[in-house]
């Protein structure tokens, strides 16, 4: 029996880019879906069901900020945007509201290919994996903060919280070293997959400042900023 396809939504308006992505990525194996504005889009995201969203931040009526706001709200499948604006305040924004990586452009089609098999390679919805814990099941446990890699799921002071896999991803990683500091660097190489990531160190510290935003300090335990270094998951005993 052959292996399902990953899907892929690709938001972006003008055509031509949009179906050379699609080129790229179906010779990857991929299936692909292109929505040329962010209402389509956001109907892709129920109907289509993609596995990744690459989205587009200048598109005609809803903007590709407002599309991440809105799947965000309901949605947490991975989303890398892309742009030809190149600021600082624009990546930042992009990754605040809910995106896992952002890609200038023009872009080359090898980096394209390997940030989004970087960011489906770490990522598992709950739906397809065992709900039988073993001990091969990747979760940390601490006091108010179960954080399960093997499902993609965060439970925190008792209830569920809804986090985007690479926020979960970053938290697991860093709470199953406690107390161990990792640099910004170490951190951008060993989560977003690539050691030449062309993207800064904010994206790091963008990441930590949406965690501290739902899981906070506890007394037992916080995500500290070594500063001028990087970050470690501080554990009191």
């Amino acid at each position: 029996m052959p292996a399902v396809k990953q899907k892929i939504l690709i938001v972006d308006d003008d055509s031509n880019i949009a179906e050379l992505i699609s080129l790229y990525l179906n010779k990857e194996c991929y299936d692909t879906m292109i929505a040329p504005d962010g209402e389509t889009a956001l109907e892709a995201v129920d109907s289509y069901r993609p596995n990744l969203i690459l989205l587009d931040l200048m598109l005609p009526g809803i903007d590709g900020y407002q599309v991440c706001r809105e799947v965000r709200a309901r949605d947490s499948v991975p989303i890398i945007m892309l742009s030809a604006k190149g600021e600082i305040f624009d990546k930042v924004l992009g990754l605040e509201l809910g995106a896992d990586d952002y890609i200038e452009k023009p872009f080359d089609s090898k980096e394209l290919v390997a940030r989004v098999k970087a960011v489906l390679r770490r990522y598992r919805p709950a739906a397809q994996t065992s709900p039988v814990r073993d001990t091969e099941d990747k979760i940390v446990e601490l006091p108010d903060l179960t954080i399960n890699l093997t499902n993609y799921s965060v439970t925190y002071m008792g209830k569920p919280l809804e986090m985007p896999p690479k926020e979960l991803e970053l938290l697991y990683f860093l709470a199953s070293s406690p107390n161990r500091v990792f640099t910004r660097e170490q951190l951008l190489d060993q989560l977003w997959g690539y050691y030449d990531y062309v993207g800064d160190t904010r994206t790091v510290d963008v990441h930590i400042k949406r965690l501290r935003e739902k899981i906070g300090d506890h007394e037992k335990w916080r995500i500290a900023t070594i500063w001028g270094i990087g970050y470690k998951f501080e554990v009191n005993p």
